[in-house]
């Protein structure tokens, strides 16, 4: 579905990305690891759009992508659930997620809602309340539903476990998983290394700003390298 070719990427002299490749393959959850620094939130900025690439080339089923718009990838499939959540905090629950339908028409919108709704019924109980009053696991879930909301084939998750306690982190992997099962293709960033390959068909390992390893997840997982620098085993 996604391949990178030798992609760099940088914040003025400061090169964030140093000529990473890597493949996501359609129908299958990838995620990327590494220590804080190693590039692995520029690196999906750069696939959604949002991040200038300085060199190389990102394909999305075949076509060069690497000078779309933002938008432009969107239409054509790609989502992205940011850092941080970042909500909007005065509107309502449900204005969040119709935010994240703004390229569909009104009966996908609302096939759309029901379907985040379904996953995440906590949302469908909040769905009139502003947004900033959620707690952070539900303002995860308000994120991911948002970026559904767009009916997207490659959802970027960008470290959708960060901050949450380990029950709600089990129940935002479980959606992962659920998504994945619906035919959504997944890539994934998370600082939780162990949970984030444990659930992973492929995976790569991010070192400033280059792939340092890569694999199946379960390969990773059991790697004695991967599991000293990342897992704390």
């Amino acid at each position: 579905m996604l391949e990178l070719h030798d992609i760099s990427s940088a914040y003025g002299r400061i090169q964030a990305l140093k000529g990473v490749s890597l493949r996501v393959e359609t129908g299958e959850i990838t995620a990327i690891v590494g220590a804080n620094g190693a590039g692995k939130t520029t690196l999906l900025r750069c696939i959604s759009g949002v991040q200038p690439v300085s060199g190389g080339r990102i394909t999305y089923h075949g076509k060069d992508i690497t000078a779309w718009s933002p938008q432009a990838r969107v239409a054509e499939g790609i989502a992205q659930s940011p850092e941080g959540r970042q909500v909007f905090g005065p509107l309502s629950v449900e204005d969040n997620l119709r935010l994240g339908a703004y390229r569909r028409g009104r009966a996908e919108t609302e096939v759309s809602l029901d379907r985040v709704f379904d996953m995440f019924d906590i949302l469908k109980q909040k769905r009139a309340l502003p947004a900033a009053g959620l707690s952070g696991g539900q303002q995860q879930m308000l994120a991911i539903g948002r970026a559904l909301m767009s009916r997207p084939r490659l959802l970027l998750l960008d470290e959708p476990s960060m901050g949450l306690a380990p029950l709600l982190v089990r129940q935002i992997l479980d959606a992962v998983v659920a998504l994945k099962a619906e035919g959504v293709t997944v890539l994934l960033v998370e600082q939780n290394a162990s949970a984030a390959l444990a659930i992973a068909d492929r995976g790569y390992v991010l070192e400033v700003g280059h792939v340092a390893q890569s694999g199946s997840g379960q390969a990773l997982l059991h790697d004695p390298a991967v599991r000293a620098a990342y897992l704390g085993l």
